[in-house]
């Protein structure tokens, strides 16, 4: 009698090391332009917007952002998410059709938030 149990068995064995293969970026939302809201204290919002392709200008569309909505904001530099818009309020929807209508395809953008 064998217990089938007791043998060791690697099921990656044959994958050759790494199981994701030669896709690096798998999971990464590299391709996506996000718009979350965050919770400041008590009723106040913060409103960021990371992910923005490199031909488009930060600096002049967070002025336009400011004007347009009538709304103070602010560009940081993080390490992991590269330059990230910063608004206060809850401005996600005009970000949204704001970046549509300047071209921006819709399936691109990923709303986040209660």
């Amino acid at each position: 009698m064998s217990v089938q149990n007791l043998n060791s068995f690697d099921p990656f064995a044959d994958e050759g090391g790494d199981p994701l293969g030669s896709s690096k970026d798998v999971g990464s939302q590299q391709n996506y332009i996000h718009i979350r809201i965050q919770q400041r204290n008590g009723r106040k919002t913060l409103t960021t917007l990371q992910g923005l392709p490199k031909e488009y200008d930060s600096k002049k569309l967070l002025k336009a952002f400011k004007k347009e909505f009538a709304c103070n904001g602010t560009l940081v530099d993080d390490e992991e998410m590269g330059q990230v818009i910063q608004l206060q309020g809850d401005q996600r929807l005009k970000i949204s059709n704001f970046l549509t209508d300047e071209g921006v395809p819709k399936s691109t953008i990923k709303l986040h938030g209660f």
